[in-house]
Formats: C-alpha cells, structure tokens, sequence
C-alpha cells in the first residue's frame, strides 16, 4: 500500500520513541489514537515491519500489538538518522522513588493483643478430645449398600420389564 512519507516517519518516530505500538483492528478508522495519521496506515505500516522482521506482532481482543526488535531498532536508526545514543522507552529503566512508607516504631493502639475469643480459630489442635482423623472418610458405619439409582437405566428393569427384587 502506498503510504505517504510524512505518515510512514510519524509512525516510525513513534514506534521508536515508546517501542510499542497499539492499534485496534478497525480499518475504517479515520485517525489512529496516539499517531495523527489513518488507522489503517498504522496496521500496514507495521504489517510491512512485521514481514521484515523488525517488529513482533501480538493479536488480542481486536487489537493489534506489535513489539520492536533488536533488529528494528537498528533499521529504524537508520531510516530516522538518529544516533546510538537515543533508545525505545522499552529499553529504559524505571526509576522508583526511593521513599518507603514509614513503619510506626510502637505497639498499635490498645497494646498488644493476646488470646480472645476471635483468635480461638488460630488454635493448633481441634476440641478438645476430638480426633479429626477418625471423622474423615465414607461415614460412621463400615458396611456399604448400594442401591438403585433414581429410576433412569437399565438396571431397574427397563423394556417393560419388572423391577429387580432387593433382598431384605
């Protein structure tokens, strides 16, 4: 597709300034949010980057994202006449401020909490004289008995058949 050279280095600069670029699959779209050129110059730009290897292209939820790489940093340098010193934001580091929340030196209001009755869950062992290994399992009783289902099947007598008798 032929795109105008001024859109083709908007959209250049701007992939190399932020290293990413987002743009949702509407070709229609008379501008793209973040770059003052038509959507669908955007998708074909970077779909004609993405065939060269320069960009790598992700695709959710009807957007496109596509991802600078090393190699295209290094064409887009070259295509922009920029030098080696200016770098995508990708390839920045963060500065967080170094200033952590303050932590109080004393004991909360009310003094130190000790045992009560909303801390009785936090108990290691269950009631006393309870074993909880002896609760798990199948039940109480140790005799199974299996019986019929609830009427759909073959077992309880299906073609008009009468239903099985159970011993008693």
């Amino acid at each position: 597709m032929l795109i105008p050279k001024k859109n083709r280095v908007s959209i250049y600069e701007y992939l190399f300034k932020e290293g990413v670029l987002v743009a949702k699959k509407d070709f229609f779209a008379p501008k793209h949010p973040d770059v003052d050129v038509p959507n669908l110059h955007v998708i074909k730009a970077l779909t004609s980057l993405k065939s060269k290897g320069y960009v790598r292209e992700q695709f959710a939820w009807r957007h496109y994202y596509w991802y600078l790489t090393n190699e295209g940093i290094q064409y887009l340098r070259d295509f922009l006449h920029l030098p080696a010193e200016i770098v995508p934001a990708t390839l920045k580091r963060q500065t967080r401020p170094e200033a952590q929340r303050p932590r109080p030196k004393t004991a909360p209001e009310g003094g130190p909490r000790g045992p009560g009755p909303d801390r009785e869950y936090r108990k290691a062992g269950g009631p006393p004289g309870g074993d909880k290994k002896s609760d798990v399992g199948a039940g109480a009783t140790e005799s199974f008995q299996f019986r019929g289902g609830f009427g759909r099947g073959r077992p309880s007598g299906g073609f008009g058949a009468p239903p099985p008798q159970s011993p008693q």
